[in-house]
């Protein structure tokens, strides 16, 4: 396992890590989730994302259990906040009142005193950007917290949060928490160059577009059963931003590159995550063992510039970036 800095920061994550999204305490049910956890932690893996509003608090509860014999120390836990948790009208957004009592819930799920970094999940309008900064300077000044990050901030957002942070004497961004994959290479036109300028480590999810990037969708057919576009829970975003035929052709061609290479296309979809160096982390979500041992053969690959070809046809940098 390779560990890579959190961009300037001196902390260390596997340069592939175990997310709960989706599986963890929710799809996978609790001896999958065992076999996954204890299959990253032998493949030397430490970082372990989650988030409160994973099935309302169930994957933290989930992923505490299942590292709770694990030496602290040898973990890197991230987990969330921001999103709705009730119908209450604070139990929301990015107020000092809810960062302070939602780490208190989560660490109290994860059964842990700390986290290693505590994440904006999105932004927040309605809360000005000083009280955010401040709320997570006094949980870090609390020991609660010992990083703080974003998650689908925009790169301007950042920016202005971290001059913010200097004038107040905050602790800056530490990591940032894009979607990165081949059909989604955004980040590269101005949220990487700029996480590389203030010193952002990037950790990155989605890096199979929820198994668009896998082959297994084939043009003109329905989601096979057991798939996550097959499942209502889970396919939400799947439908929304990328179940079109034209990319479910490209998974074929990039399932027959990966062939000629003597690999999987989810294989190679994370190796080429992998080796770009704003790159920290790529979350893995898997939610079977199969799945998880598949994937974590992407570290062994070393990507031959006739390959990077064919995928930079395939899938090119688009020209222009959403607007967020």
């Amino acid at each position: 396992m390779e560990y890579r800095k959190l961009g300037k920061w001196g902390a260390k994550v596997s340069s592939v890590s175990l997310g709960t999204y989706l599986t963890v305490g929710f799809t996978s049910d609790a001896e999958t989730s065992k076999t996954l956890v204890k299959t990253a932690l032998d493949a030397g893996i430490n970082y372990f994302d989650t988030a409160d509003a994973y099935n309302r608090g169930e994957a933290e509860k989930a992923l505490g259990e299942l590292v709770a014999g694990v030496k602290r120390s040898d973990l890197f836990i991230l987990t969330k906040v921001w999103a709705p948790m009730s119908d209450a009208p604070n139990d929301r957004g990015l107020s000092a009142k809810h960062i302070k009592e939602s780490c208190d819930k989560s660490l109290k799920r994860l059964g842990m005193d700390y986290v290693d970094c505590y994440m904006c999940h999105r932004p927040d309008a309605d809360t000005p950007l000083e009280e955010t900064l401040l709320a997570m300077e006094d949980l870090i000044r609390a020991g609660k917290v010992i990083y703080w990050g974003v998650s689908e901030w925009p790169a301007p957002l950042m920016v202005r949060a971290n001059e913010l942070a200097a004038r107040l004497g905050a602790r800056p961004i530490a990591v940032s928490q894009p979607r990165y994959n081949l059909l989604y290479r955004y980040p590269e036109s101005l949220l990487f160059p700029t996480t590389a300028e203030e010193g952002i480590g990037n950790v990155i999810f989605s890096p199979l577009a929820h198994g668009m990037l896998t082959g297994k969708y084939k043009p003109g057919q329905d989601a096979p059963p057991g798939s996550r576009a097959s499942d209502d829970r889970q396919n939400l975003v799947i439908k929304a931003m990328y179940w079109t035929e034209e990319y479910k052709q490209k998974g074929q061609e990039l399932a027959a590159i990966a062939k000629d290479f003597g690999v999987s296309a989810a294989e190679l979809a994370i190796a080429w995550c992998l080796r770009n160096p704003n790159i920290s982390s790529v979350i893995l979500g898997a939610s079977r063992v199969e799945q998880l041992q598949q994937n974590l053969k992407a570290l062994d690959l070393q990507l031959t510039g006739d390959v990077l070809n064919r995928i930079e046809t395939l899938y090119p940098q688009p020209e222009a970036i959403p607007q967020i």
